[in-house]
């Protein structure tokens, strides 16, 4: 029986050799990984900062002819960030392609890159391990907050969010974390008049500064963080509890 993705699609992966990946955090964790088999990445892959492939242009609109022209024998996708017609089309040129999910939580998260690192390469990397260890606790919740991740129009971390299970798993409830949308776009009147003990500001994919952003919030308090601490899953994860938790002023037990 042939291995499947994360949405059950079968991928009879060989061990790949020339991967391109389309998702960064995705890139982060094969690059640190097995970073001879990385052959192209996205515009947005940042991270290591010393990455150097060929780029393909945006996460959610890469450059398919490009992609190809790199001879990969699997691409990583996304199937919130991607576009099914550009999956299709990779694989009707005879490419495995590897889509994972949005996870809603971090052990999600981690449960599928320790399947895609498993599957096609039959590792189980150290970061990975240590990370499983550091959040595979929850603190007890002591502060509400509100997550702007955009703004004009104002767009907001919400339910079944990557982030709202990190900052839960730090103590910190997202007052739009059972909103029926996953990234809500109320009005910044109702966002003020949440109250929420804290604003959180993360800079990406907006990138909220000290004077940009906190003055629409009169009267609340502010943090700014580490948007890629905040939303990546990957290596990542390993820095992110300390550099989350001293962000918010916040220390484990």
């Amino acid at each position: 029986m042939l291995p499947v993705d994360d949405l059950g699609e079968p991928v009879a992966l060989d061990q790949p050799h020339r991967v391109v990946s389309l998702v960064p955090s995705i890139t982060e964790a094969v690059a640190v990984s097995v970073p001879s088999s990385l052959a192209g990445a996205t515009d947005f892959c940042t991270h290591p900062s010393s990455l150097d492939v060929p780029r393909i242009g945006g996460s959610k609109y890469p450059d398919v002819d490009k992609v190809l022209s790199l001879n990969p024998d699997l691409v990583i996708a996304n199937s919130e960030e991607n576009r099914a017609e550009d999956v299709d089309r990779l694989r009707a040129n005879g490419i495995q392609v590897w889509v994972t999910e949005a996870p809603a939580t971090v052990p999600m998260a981690l449960k599928s890159l320790r399947r895609l690192f498993g599957t096609a390469w039959d590792l189980e990397p150290d970061w990975l391990v240590r990370a499983e260890d550091l959040w595979r606790s929850a603190a007890p919740v002591r502060l509400t907050a509100v997550v702007p991740v955009w703004r004009r129009p104002w767009v907001v971390v919400g339910r079944d969010t990557f982030a709202t299970d990190v900052l839960r798993r730090l103590g910190i409830e997202n007052v739009y974390g059972s909103h029926e949308e996953r990234y809500p776009r109320p009005s910044l009147q109702e966002l003020n008049d949440r109250r929420p003990d804290l604003v959180i500001l993360p800079d990406e994919p907006y990138e909220f500064t000290h004077s940009d952003g906190p003055e629409s919030f009169p009267g609340l308090p502010y943090v700014l963080v580490n948007g890629r601490h905040l939303t990546w899953y990957g290596p990542s994860l390993v820095e992110a509890r300390e550099s989350l938790g001293r962000a918010l002023d916040y220390t484990q037990g």
